[in-house]
């Protein structure tokens, strides 16, 4: 399978160049030049696999070039051996809701799901290549949790995490900055999620700096999260469809997790609606909507993996409302940067064909948490109920499944306000609280930051 950027479709780029690389030259984010949807026997055929099986099948077309298939089922084997679920996620009900558990990694997150085979891909690739690679990611709090865990240790490469000082909670935290193993780096940046993102882009842009340094990076924009995390969509649908189309529900700050739903859909799983559910920094719902994507003050909320007004993952869906336009892409991102888009209305019509938006505020969050327990008896973390809150607010209950992205014990504060009580960790990860962290308090300046990772590599 061939890849393009979408800032410049002229160029052809493989698997392989995609995974390193992370982010195109030109700034623009990597897709594959053509996608062919599975037909429905062939979906038939997917329908009684287990989910490392199903993994196999949907991933193997888009990384032909990079591995044999039969290399591909060891490492989905070996990626997945980890989780507390024997099928890697679990489906339960609220109702007539159903919620897809993602939240059973090793780093009590979805992240894992995508980050623990790409740690893989990593290793494999620089067993026979050594060459020594620096991966550089930004997290609003899980991403570099999944990546140091799927990264520590490993050989030839070096992991450099920002994230934003006191913005995250102590359980995200410290999932991250309690390794003691020589190739992980721990930045706190002072600043928000959209700042360390914007020194990663920074740091990408400068051509000299990133070959110097043989930079990569896994943040959702990377295509091999994308990929891995659109299985869990085929999954569910084989689970709890029945064969009519679904609407799914994500939490979402980035948009890499629902763009992967997207791309489940485009290879041809029959899915509804794809909801996008937004905290307060709602410039995602504002845009769905209504075609407002002006960028404001990102604010600081009981669900910070979505305090983020730059979807970086944006840009692959404007690249299909443009007709595949690399060069309108190109303008459109220039005009984003500026702050000066707004989303016309043929592209806004195009966007609602396969997308709907709501947006729930701290208050609704918690008190959403408070009736899923009441309920349910169930607990969830602030992410999911803004998942299943804008799915109440929709009215869309019916053959609808809600991405359940993280386990309650990550976010003590959110979960006490609504139920005045805390979840624990699971029994395997209470060692977080006894180890010394380490990490590296930084003022949100790229040269300081640059001169950081250089003196560590």
């Amino acid at each position: 399978m061939n890849y393009i950027s979408t800032r410049n479709n002229q160029k052809n780029f493989t698997f392989k160049d995609v995974f390193l690389k992370g982010l195109a030259d030109d700034g623009g984010l990597f897709v594959p030049k053509s996608i062919k949807p599975f037909k429905k026997e062939e979906l038939d055929n997917l329908k009684n696999l287990s989910y490392n099986d199903l993994a196999a099948e949907i991933i193997y077309p888009f990384i032909g070039d990079f591995m044999s298939k039969d290399d591909l089922i060891s490492m989905i084997s070996k990626s997945y051996s980890n989780f507390r679920s024997d099928d890697v996620v679990k489906i339960s009900s609220l109702g007539d809701l159903k919620v897809l558990e993602l939240f059973h990694g090793p780093t009590l997150a979805f992240k894992d799901i995508a980050m623990q085979l790409i740690g893989n891909f990593y290793q494999y690739h620089l067993d026979r290549d050594q060459k020594k690679i620096n991966i550089i990611v930004a997290t609003s709090g899980d991403t570099g949790a999944a990546a140091i865990d799927a990264l520590k240790g490993k050989n030839n490469l070096n992991v450099f995490v920002l994230h934003p000082n006191n913005k995250i909670s102590p359980v995200q935290r410290r999932l991250m900055t309690i390794h003691e193993e020589n190739n992980v780096f721990n930045i706190a940046v002072e600043g928000n999620f959209d700042d360390c993102q914007n020194l990663v882009k920074a740091m990408f842009n400068d051509e000299k700096f990133s070959k110097a340094i043989n930079m990569s990076g896994v943040n959702s924009i990377n295509w091999a999260r994308i990929i891995a995390q659109s299985v869990y969509y085929f999954y569910a649908f084989f689970k709890v469809g029945n064969g009519q189309p679904l609407s799914f529900s994500v939490p979402t700050g980035n948009f890499g997790d629902i763009y992967a739903g997207y791309l489940a859909k485009k290879l041809g799983l029959p899915i509804d609606k794809l909801i996008v559910a937004t905290n307060k920094n709602d410039i995602l719902h504002r845009a769905i909507s209504g075609g407002d994507y002006s960028q404001k003050k990102v604010e600081e909320t009981n669900t910070p993996s979505m305090d983020i007004q730059i979807a970086s993952n944006f840009e692959r869906l404007l690249y299909d409302v443009k007709d595949c336009n690399s060069e309108v892409t190109k303008g459109v991102m220039a005009e984003i940067k500026n702050n000066t888009y707004k989303i016309d209305k043929n592209d806004l019509d195009k966007i609602k064909k396969n997308f709907v938006s709501e947006m729930l505020d701290e208050n609704e969050t918690v008190e959403m948490i408070k009736t899923i327990n009441d309920e349910h008896q169930m607990v969830v973390d602030p992410h999911t109920a803004v998942g299943i809150g804008a799915v109440r607010k929709l009215g869309l209950e019916k053959n609808c499944v809600v991405l359940s992205t993280a386990h309650p014990c990550k976010f003590p504060k959110a979960i006490e306000d609504a139920i005045s009580k805390t979840e624990n960790l699971p029994e395997s990860l209470k060692y977080v609280y006894d180890r010394k962290e380490k990490f590296e308090l930084l003022s949100n300046d790229i040269e300081k930051v640059k001169k950081y990772v250089m003196n560590s590599i």
